[in-house]
């Protein structure tokens, strides 16, 4: 699942330069086969201490944002389901539209539009 969903985003972005690929230690990042993975498509890999949440902060909070604003308490009827609300939630409202306190109040896609327009102007 890890390894589809990494590269189904390169693919879909088809970046130019090494991308930094932070995680925990879990064995889906470990394993041989992701690592070579990462390796294929030119990815840094860079994890968390063992057991400290605060390193991968950035991915605690998406979590806890998306538990907060997307799952229903009593949880999916079904994993399609869940694949559905939670793909919609992500590509439809979380990134193009849902304001970011730490990008000063801009949606990731238009923090990282407003990244790449200031990377051509300087």
């Amino acid at each position: 699942l890890v390894m589809n969903a990494l590269s189904a985003a390169y693919w879909r972005r088809k970046p130019q330069s090494t991308v930094m690929f932070h995680s925990d230690q879990g064995s889906q990042y470990t394993s041989a086969n992701f690592r070579s993975l990462l390796k294929d498509l030119n990815f840094e890999p860079s994890m968390s201490r063992r057991g400290n949440c605060w390193d991968n902060a950035v991915a605690e909070s998406f979590f806890s944002n998306l538990k907060k604003e997307c799952v229903p308490k009593k949880g999916f009827k079904t994993r399609d389901e869940a694949r559905q609300i939670i793909f919609h939630y992500i590509e439809m409202f979380y990134n193009p539209i849902r304001r970011h306190t730490h990008n000063d109040r801009c949606s990731p896609a238009n923090a990282e539009a407003a990244y790449f327009q200031n990377l051509e102007t300087v």
